[in-house]
């Protein structure tokens, strides 16, 4: 196996509030290899798209801070960057299609306007050669008559085709990392199926390695090749995704899966995990899990778990190997 195209030890980002520090990400490691597909699941507030943000380091100021770590990319790491360094590396090196790309279009500026920036910023090309390169762009993501939807505004399109242009913005550089912050999430499932498919064929020509957060286990079934679940700002498992959803062992990871209606099983109600996650200000001692956990033992509730090998590539924190 050759150099991963990203990898990230022991990042830390924390929060400095009046009321506290909050360990938003506490010891996060992961890494992705070129042309793969990495899925970030857990619950809300667990650290995922802090963990995106700090990657690209667009964390939240002044509160938010990359207190310590590495972020790896090209044998360079991205934290030791200046901030004008890290404006060439954003867009060009690593794309981000953000939270809620309904609202990431400006409404005042044409759709060609928007995808041209990018282009104009990392690419030494001249007028008429930008705006062949933004219709390309949108015929790369299927958008029909892109010499005249380049002309027209975010408003004049439906969510499908907002959603494609986001995607031909973070695209327009040839990027080797794409992170896809629950990308589909405004989108019914006929047009979340049709872009996460275009998404794999783009991908597939290109190399583009992926990060893909999301809360469904449907998406990451469908796209990813590999899974880090997330809890409480931790890495709680990590493996490839047939040994997730074949024998997940950790159980948050289970308790997440049970947590999903099945095929042809008549329930009366779904499986919802007891609780709520800590308060990350100030987090209880030994395994974050174990006041939900209903397999906990003495020592879960005492005693931090450290990192164990499960198998080939599949990784867990917990006592209960």
């Amino acid at each position: 196996m050759g150099t991963p195209a990203l990898e990230v030890k022991e990042l830390k980002t924390h929060f400095f509030t009046k009321r506290g520090v909050v360990k938003a990400v506490d010891g996060v490691s992961f890494s992705i290899e070129e042309g793969e597909t990495l899925g970030i699941v857990g619950e809300s507030g667990c650290g995922k798209s802090i963990t995106c943000l700090s990657i690209l380091r667009l964390v939240p100021k002044p509160a938010g801070r990359i207190v310590s770590g590495e972020i790896i990319m090209g044998g360079e790491n991205l934290l030791s960057k200046t901030e004008k360094e890290m404006r060439r590396v954003r867009g060009k090196q690593i794309s981000m299609i953000l939270q809620e790309p309904m609202t990431s279009l400006n409404p005042v500026f044409t759709i060609g306007n928007q995808v041209a920036e990018p282009i104009k910023l990392h690419q030494n090309l001249d007028r008429k050669s930008v705006w062949e390169k933004v219709k390309e762009m949108l015929s790369l993501v299927k958008i029909p008559s892109p010499e005249v939807r380049m002309r027209e505004y975010p408003h004049q399109m439906s969510g499908g085709m907002r959603q494609r242009i986001v995607g031909a913005m973070t695209l327009s550089c040839q990027p080797q990392l794409l992170i896809a912050d629950e990308p589909t999430t405004a989108l019914d499932v006929t047009i979340q199926a049709q872009f996460l498919k275009l998404l794999k064929e783009i991908q597939r020509d290109s190399k583009l390695s992926m990060i893909v957060v999301t809360h469904d286990f449907g998406i990451v079934a469908r796209v990813c090749d590999r899974v880090v679940v997330m809890y409480a700002g931790k890495v709680v498992e990590n493996a490839p995704i047939r040994d997730l959803f074949n024998n997940p062992k950790h159980p948050y990871t289970i308790a997440l899966m049970e947590s999903l209606p099945k095929m042809g099983k008549k329930l009366d109600r779904l499986y919802s995990i007891e609780g709520q996650p800590p308060d990350l200000r100030e987090p209880p001692p030994g395994c974050l899990f174990a006041p939900r956990c209903p397999q906990a033992k003495e020592i879960c509730r005492t005693e931090l778990p450290v990192e164990t090998v499960i198998g080939d590539g599949h990784t867990m924190r917990c006592w209960l190997t």
